[in-house]
């Protein structure tokens, strides 16, 4: 079955329902790796080797972020091109893609493999935690190929117009973790190592699972890997490298907010994590979308479609807010039990939960953001989205977290969270109405 979808004709609003569904249910699913090691480390191998994988994960996490970025660039220029039915200029931006990632996750593994104990030292990691963060983080960036190739096949499928298929690589990979790891770390008696191989043979089996599924179906034009031409490569890294910078960025200003929240002491820092777990899952409809209006504005935007990229734009902030306000409604109501999934203590609780209540409200303004930047991304205008997430960061959301809280205590960091979503949204907008990321033309050279 065909799961391919032309976003460049007919109904809009139904096709953005469906598209977006499934990468949400994706992203809900990869974001259960680190959750599943860490839940069976805990659980068999005791708080230090908990805390190794912790402090590892951080770095993992930025190599993700990474290849998120890397993944955005490759949907902006597969969806132009699918969307132009261009199909020798598909097959010769697969071919590239499928090179230079290669060479990135095989550099970064075997760099990350020498420096991990390095990298890990620089995060200030306990003596008592190196050796077994040490050995996790090796391994995982051994496996790093496999994390780069099934997500850019999941992302290939997107451009291409098919969100479903995804679904079916990453569901394998969380079932064969979720199997191997007690496997592995009490069965073998392979301890955190374990964990880490349990990962990789995970992500390696979606892989190789992932690929045999496209090529045998012939879902995207795939080829003996080549040498790419200087063009190719060179409009990848131009888009690339800034739309992995926007990672890099938000992992930075994630971090600076941090170092506000920690002023306040162990019970607003325990609250805080708390609502940040639930935080990434509450925003994943808001990211599933920017994601999606990237694949149909990209597609419309290849054939000179403007007024149904406008049109994909409108029913797609429209959806957000409908969906991010009933979210919000929601927490608002139930923030307490929500925190009580994870912490106790009853001062952490309280400061969980009255600032979940509080940015709860301002959630659709911070999805409108995620969708405004999805569309823009798009043209191509990467560099541009960069600066945007600069601004909404460094420019709004960090200086306005640290002056609300000092003038309002710890109910500030709210404040000034939800403020800087409310001026995100709208610098986001008024790039989307007035920028030039309109006259983007990526194939002009050719």
């Amino acid at each position: 079955m065909n799961n391919q979808q032309d976003f460049t004709q007919g109904n809009i609003l139904k096709p953005l329902i469906v598209f977006s569904g499934p990468i949400m249910l994706t992203n809900l699913l990869q974001t259960s790796f680190q959750f599943t090691d860490s839940l069976w480390v805990g659980n068999l191998l005791g708080e230090a080797a908990l805390g190794a994988v912790a402090v590892s994960s951080t770095i993992i996490f930025t190599m993700l972020s990474f290849v998120i970025g890397l993944n955005n660039a490759s949907l902006t220029i597969l969806s132009q091109q699918k969307g132009m039915e261009n199909d020798g200029g598909l097959k010769r931006y697969l071919n590239a893609f499928v090179v230079v990632l290669s060479i990135l996750s095989l550099s970064l593994g075997v760099a990350g493999t020498f420096f991990a104990e390095e990298l890990l030292r620089l995060l200030g990691t306990p003596e008592g935690m190196m050796a077994p963060a040490t050995a996790y983080l090796q391994i995982n960036f051994l496996g790093m190929i496999f994390l780069f190739g099934y997500n850019f096949i999941a992302t290939t499928l997107r451009a291409m117009g098919d969100s479903k298929t995804p679904i079916r690589f990453v569901f394998i990979a969380v079932i064969l973790n979720i199997v191997l790891d007690p496997l592995l770390i009490a069965g073998l008696n392979m301890g955190i190592e374990g964990a880490a191989y349990a990962t990789i043979l995970s992500q390696g089996s979606a892989f190789l699972y992932g690929l045999f599924f496209v090529l045998r179906r012939g879902l995207a034009p795939f080829t003996i890997p080549s040498l790419p031409k200087k063009i190719e490569v060179g409009l990848i890294l131009r888009l690339g490298i800034p739309s992995g910078m926007q990672m890099a960025v938000i992992s930075a200003g994630v971090a600076a907010i941090m170092s506000v929240v920690t002023t306040f002491g162990e019970d607003v820092v325990a609250g805080f994590s708390a609502a940040q777990r639930l935080d990434s899952l509450i925003m994943l409809p808001a990211m599933a979308l920017g994601t999606a209006v990237n694949s149909m504005a990209g597609q419309n935007i290849g054939v000179g479609n403007w007024s149904r990229v406008n049109a994909i734009t409108k029913y797609a902030v429209m959806y957000n807010f409908a969906v991010m306000v009933g979210i919000g409604l929601l927490i608002v109501i139930f923030a307490e039990y929500g925190i009580q999934m994870f912490i106790r203590d009853e001062e952490a609780v309280e400061f969980g939960t009255r600032y979940l209540q509080i940015v709860a409200l301002c959630y659709p303004f911070l999805g409108i953001n995620f969708v405004l930047n999805g569309i823009v991304r798009a043209s191509g205008a990467m560099y541009q989205v960069l600066v945007l997430n600069i601004i909404s960061f460094w420019v709004l959301r960090y200086p306005l977290t640290s002056l609300f809280s000092n003038l309002f205590g710890d109910t500030g960091i709210a404040l000034g969270m939800g403020v800087s979503f409310m001026l995100g949204s709208l610098a986001a907008y008024l790039y989307y109405r007035f920028g030039k990321w309109r006259d983007k033309e990526l194939f002009k050279e050719e």
